[in-house]
């Protein structure tokens, strides 16, 4: 509205009237044209706020049954603007009005929470698009969604089918780490790593397509568990080559331990002495410590973690692969021993560099493989015998493969 000083005709009356009544009809062109703003009104006056969207997802069914890592660590000003997403978002709203008070940022930092804490938000993509008004705060949004409204109920059913099949091979006397374990094992088994797989992102990729890339394996192991009643999180960061990666922390008796199914994956065990890849199981990457982990591993700075120092839980030393020094005569037993039972292979976790540097002299230089290289030869009526073997100096692990 445009008020030109010293050119007004009318009575001093008159013209205050015709710019209260100018002032009305601006008002109510405005608010034609921008409706949330009645809702937004409405939404102050009637108290709106956390308390409202907490008791909205419990009246329509979908109040959280898991523990919300990311939303016990958001700032508590943002809780409103996690809870109001998460109601948009499981009532199926892929784009509308955004009532909580929040800039652009503290927007996206709620929204990606939301992402991160509900695996089971299948449909939605990794992008978005909000509106702001003038100050900057955030007034619409707009999902990104890679699954139609209407095959969504169909593929939950096949999702939650999927998982259930997972979890009905866990013996019923297993304990939570049994129960971590067997999922890990049941992803790597059941789920390849493919760059550009279908639904990358989500984990219908590798439930139910079984080919994935680190998010979906990440989020699909987080499903699982929830689904389990344990507690499990979604982790973001880069790995030590600079790569976006995502990766998962669980919790054991109130202590937290790491874990990254896609590099258990064989795809990712490294390089076998002058081969690439292998067929077992890498075990360095359950129940790992951040000592362990960070060594290849950095996470983002988007939420805070706690200390994950416990190696209670650590597979190799819960299985007897683990010598804290090297001892020439408990080495060989162990692989005198692996020859005899017949079995494919050994590994050998040591508990410093220093050990594994005198190992991988001691076996691979000095002769430590001859007895039971001479072994596997007479078995086989052979008179050469070739091993291969990888070492992961990160883990101070050494395979060999008979």
């Amino acid at each position: 509205m445009r008020f030109d000083k010293g050119k007004n005709r009318g009575s001093g009356s008159s013209a205050v009237l015709s710019m209260l009544l100018a002032l009305l009809i601006g008002v109510c062109v405005f608010c034609a044209i921008n409706f949330d703003v009645v809702e937004r009104i409405r939404y102050q006056l009637t108290s709106g706020g956390i308390d409202s969207w907490e008791e909205a997802a419990a009246e329509e069914g979908f109040a959280p049954a898991v523990e919300e890592y990311y939303y016990d660590h958001l700032p508590e000003q943002l809780h409103e603007a996690y809870r109001e997403m998460y109601v948009h978002i499981m009532r199926g709203e892929d784009n509308g009005t955004f009532l909580a008070y929040v800039s652009g940022e503290d927007f996206w930092d709620a929204y990606y929470a939301v992402l991160a804490d509900h695996p089971e938000i299948f449909w939605i993509g990794t992008s978005a698009q909000i509106e702001t008004d003038f100050t900057g705060r955030v007034v619409g949004y707009d999902l990104e969604t890679t699954v139609p409204a209407e095959a969504r109920p169909s593929m939950r059913q096949n999702l939650e089918a999927a998982a259930d099949a997972c979890v009905a091979g866990i013996p019923s006397t297993a304990g939570d780490y049994e129960k971590i374990k067997y999922v890990y094992e049941y992803l790597i088994d059941t789920v390849e790593y493919r760059a550009g797989s279908a639904d990358s992102q989500n984990i219908q990729s590798a439930l139910l397509y079984h080919t994935s890339v680190c998010a979906g394996y990440a989020k699909s192991f987080q499903y699982i568990l929830h689904r389990l009643g344990l507690f499990c999180t979604y982790i973001t960061g880069k790995t030590r080559d600079g790569g976006d990666h995502g990766w998962n922390m669980v919790r054991i008796d109130g202590e937290y331990y790491y874990v990254d199914v896609t590099w258990g994956d064989p795809v990712f065990v490294g390089q076998i002495e002058g081969e690439s890849g292998g067929n077992v199981t890498n075990y360095n990457y359950l129940c790992c410590t951040e000592y362990e982990l960070f060594r290849t591993h950095i996470p983002g700075d988007s939420i805070s973690l706690p200390a994950c120092t416990s190696d209670k839980y650590n597979y190799y030393k819960l299985n007897g692969f683990y010598y804290e020094y090297f001892d020439y005569d408990t080495i060989r037993s162990a692989l005198m021993n692996s020859v005899w039972n017949g079995e494919s292979s050994i590994v050998m976790k040591f508990g410093s560099s220093e050990a594994l540097e005198t190992a991988r002299y001691e076996l691979f230089e000095d002769g430590l493989l001859d007895e039971p290289g001479q072994y596997l030869m007479e078995i086989n009526g052979v008179t050469s015998w070739n091993y291969r073997y990888h070492v992961d100096d990160d883990f101070c692990l050494i395979t060999i493969y008979w």
